[in-house]
């Protein structure tokens, strides 16, 4: 009894976890790897590397490196996507894509509440030795099924992201550092020659 009673109050403490994570982490910077797979076809999928990095309440930046180079930067107004084999950039509003999005959870929530206003939060159970919090979008009409936010202490190690397709994506980070390195630009300036999509 006295087991399941913790592990009940560690299962709720989850919430609590992302809560603090908004609060007291507003900067960071760290490496990551991804996998992406069909979730209704098991097999070894496709992997990247890079490093991410982000300042609340609005920016954030992916550099993938391995096996392609994109970068995906969010000054604060604009939301820009560079593919480096194509040199195409695509650039977009970030409010209007940025709300219901893997980013706004992690990097741009400034509460946990604000969070509540567009997405379900639910603590789930221990898994693989961190704490879980399940975020499904209210609005039904976008591509993003689910969030599957994992933390090790306090600190954020996975996310697990499954869109309306049937494709989830794994990311794992490791090596972060609650600040930004000076190399780090959250200002994105096209490169030569790139055909720019605005969308």
């Amino acid at each position: 009894m006295g087991m399941l009673a913790f592990s009940g109050a560690a299962h709720a403490d989850s919430l609590a976890t992302l809560d603090s994570y908004i609060k007291s982490t507003r900067a960071g910077y760290a490496d990551f790897t991804q996998v992406v797979t069909n979730a209704n076809k098991p097999g070894a999928g496709k992997q990247s590397v890079g490093t991410f990095a982000f300042k609340r309440p609005n920016q954030f930046r992916f550099d993938y490196r391995k096996p392609f180079q994109q970068t995906i930067v969010a000054d604060g107004k604009t939301l820009w996507m560079y593919d480096a084999d194509l040199n195409q950039v695509t650039q977009r509003s970030q409010s209007k894509v940025l709300d219901s999005t893997p980013a706004a959870l992690v990097a741009s929530a400034t509460s946990i509440e604000s969070l509540k206003q567009r997405f379900t939060l639910e603590a789930v159970p221990v898994k693989d030795r961190l704490e879980w919090v399940k975020a499904t979008p209210k609005d039904k009409d976008g591509q993003l099924q689910n969030v599957m936010i994992g933390f090790d202490g306090k600190q954020l190690r996975k996310l697990e992201i499954l869109d309306s397709f049937g494709q989830r994506s794994v990311m794992t980070f490791g090596n972060f550092v609650p600040t930004v390195p000076a190399k780090v630009s959250f200002k994105f300036k096209v490169p030569a020659g790139a055909d720019v999509l605005k969308q």
